[in-house]
């Protein structure tokens, strides 16, 4: 019997699917918002679509995360009628389901016009990039994510107030807490397994009921649809068990926001030897190197929608709380946006700590390689390295980020490197959809503004 790791083309979909007799197949795109679309194909449709495709409605890219339609994107919209897009499945992202005995996932990605604005695609027209350039790209992404011992209904009934956490108190690393639950753990890694997303190391985070796990390195196409995956099948494994995960960047102001950090690495096509790796520089910092994290730095603030694409992403980028609010960059300093890893031809690299867990895992991971190549074409230098808290020091004024959505968006339009990189009609849709956001949340008053106002005011 064929392995769901061995599925490389179309053949071997069928032979795969024909082998487990299988009536239907599970095929899903990402949104701009990276949530997973999909849904359960026939075996027909399925044989057939591997040659020419399918058709999914495009309002997966002109609708928000509630489902709620733009009024302000000119791909999709009444204007156009909501037609179908074009997609196309793509064979060697095969995965097991797990706990769905024998049945299949298949990603696909939208094409042609679409695939100008598909999260996935404009992925890949970076990694295009940096093949054009000598490197082949390795990306390994982590995440924190909070667990709750509660059910969507639950949730709803107590307006998202007084949530149970999974667990109680501040035990960052703990192992009581991982042997005590040492079901879910086996649970999460063996999905991982399952799935093809391997979990290199699992821990709670400091708070109550947060985990973190960190995924292994692949190169970057396949690390971004690990991470895609990841998030959604934790969410869906955590309601199975009555309980619910969230990579919101913070649900309370009392506690830590979630990250989800990029490891980054680039290898030369030529020789396969590390790009950032020169033992004969300082901290073994290549030239190319020092391009790659001079570009992720100035671009920082233009790109910032694509690491923080929510409102409620802001709301952890603040002092003292393990998240940057400056595009800064330190050797093993987790106070900076950039942390410079120093090590072997195995291990240099650069951890982009500015995302949150709530973005988008392929434009997070296209921004931070895509600014890296955009420094090595302009043989950009880095500002002087942070040492120290990184909070308490003053830094340059052009290093400073938006402080809100709509600001970030603002900043992303205005960018010639985004068009550059990722093309106008990206730039274009997903800034509007991020203003889109933020006049989302305008509309709504906030239990801050009522305790603040009602009586006083």
């Amino acid at each position: 019997m064929m392995n769901a790791r061995d599925v490389k083309t179309a053949d071997d979909a069928r032979r795969i699917v024909e082998e487990r007799n299988l009536s239907h197949v599970k095929v899903a795109v990402f949104d701009s918002d990276g949530i997973m679309r999909g849904k359960y194909m026939s075996r027909s449709k399925f044989f057939s679509s591997l040659e020419s495709g399918f058709a999914f409605c495009d309002v997966i890219m002109g609708w928000d995360s509630k489902d709620q339609l733009y009024d302000n994107v000119t791909y999709t919209g009444w204007h156009t009628g909501y037609p179908d897009a074009p997609v196309r499945i793509l064979p060697h992202t095969c995965r097991e389901l797990y706990d769905e005995e024998g049945q299949l996932l298949f990603l696909a990605e939208l094409s042609d016009q679409a695939e100008k604005i598909c999260p996935r695609g404009t992925l890949r027209r970076v990694l295009e990039k940096a093949s054009q350039m000598g490197f082949d790209a390795y990306a390994a992404l982590e995440y924190e994510f909070f667990m709750f011992d509660e059910t969507p209904d639950s949730i709803r009934e107590k307006g998202y107030r007084n949530l149970k956490p999974f667990t109680p108190g501040f035990f960052g690393y703990s192992v009581i807490r991982n042997s005590v639950h040492a079901e879910l753990y086996h649970q999460i890694m063996e999905m991982a397994e399952v799935m093809d997303f391997p979990i290199e190391g699992l821990h709670t985070e400091t708070g109550p009921g947060v985990l973190e796990a960190a995924l292994a390195v692949d190169a970057a196409e396949a690390a971004a649809d690990k991470a895609a995956l990841f998030k959604t099948f934790m969410k869906v494994l955590a309601q199975r068990n009555d309980l619910m995960a969230t990579f919101m960047a913070k649900w309370s102001p009392n506690y830590p926001g979630q990250s989800g950090h990029i490891h980054l690495s680039l290898r030369n096509k030529a020789d396969n030897k590390s790009a950032f790796y020169d033992p004969s520089q300082t901290h073994s910092m290549s030239k190319i190197q020092r391009h790659f994290l001079a570009g992720q730095q100035r671009l920082m603030p233009e790109l910032l929608s694509m690491f923080a694409p929510t409102v409620n992403s802001y709301t952890r980028l603040i002092p003292g709380f393990w998240a940057p609010t400056d595009a800064t960059w330190g050797v093993e300093n987790r106070t900076t946006a950039l942390r410079v890893i120093p090590g072997s031809d195995k291990s240099q690299r650069v951890e982009y700590r500015l995302g949150s867990a709530d973005a988008n895992p392929y434009l997070a991971l296209a921004a931070a390689l895509g600014a890296g190549l955009w420094g090595i074409e302009h043989e950009m230098e880095p500002d002087p390295e942070v040492k120290g808290n990184s909070y308490e020091q003053q830094h340059a004024p052009e290093l400073a980020l938006p402080r809100t959505l709509w600001d970030s968006a603002q900043r992303l339009k205005s960018s010639e490197a985004a068009r550059s990189l990722f093309g106008n009609d990206f730039v274009e849709h997903f800034a509007a959809t991020r203003e889109w956001e933020e006049r989302e949340f305008r509309r709504h008053i906030t239990d801050w503004e009522l305790d603040r106002y009602f009586e006083i005011i």
